[in-house]
């Protein structure tokens, strides 16, 4: 087992272009897509809210959310098993980039 975590780690590092995004970069989308696509729903609900306010917000970003899951989850495989190839490239398949995303540069209103 050893051998061929060794072997898929050389591997990695070996395909890896001198570009911002990089084999690394596609496994570790892949892993957080597959282990934290429940942050969709919250963060549609967040996106929603801002765009159109909380009344509409909220149950469109969470209807939004739920129907995100599955591709998010079926992203995150593809790039996980193909983070050693550039197939169809490095570049993140979905946005935000990772489900955490949403909440990046929100937080208390600065007085």
């Amino acid at each position: 087992m050893r051998r061929w975590l060794l072997a898929g780690s050389i591997l990695v590092l070996l395909v890896s272009p001198a570009a911002a995004q990089t084999p690394a970069d596609k496994v570790i989308r892949g892993f957080a897509g597959m282990t934290t696509a429940f942050l969709e729903i919250p963060g549609n609900m967040v996106r929603e809210s801002d765009a159109r306010g909380p009344a509409v917000g909220i149950p469109l970003g969470f209807a939004k959310g739920c129907g995100m899951i599955v591709p998010r989850v079926l992203v995150g495989v593809w790039e996980f098993m193909t983070a050693p190839f550039a197939l169809p490239d490095y570049q993140p398949i979905l946005e935000p980039e990772y489900p955490w995303s949403y909440f990046e540069g929100r937080g208390p209103p600065r007085r």
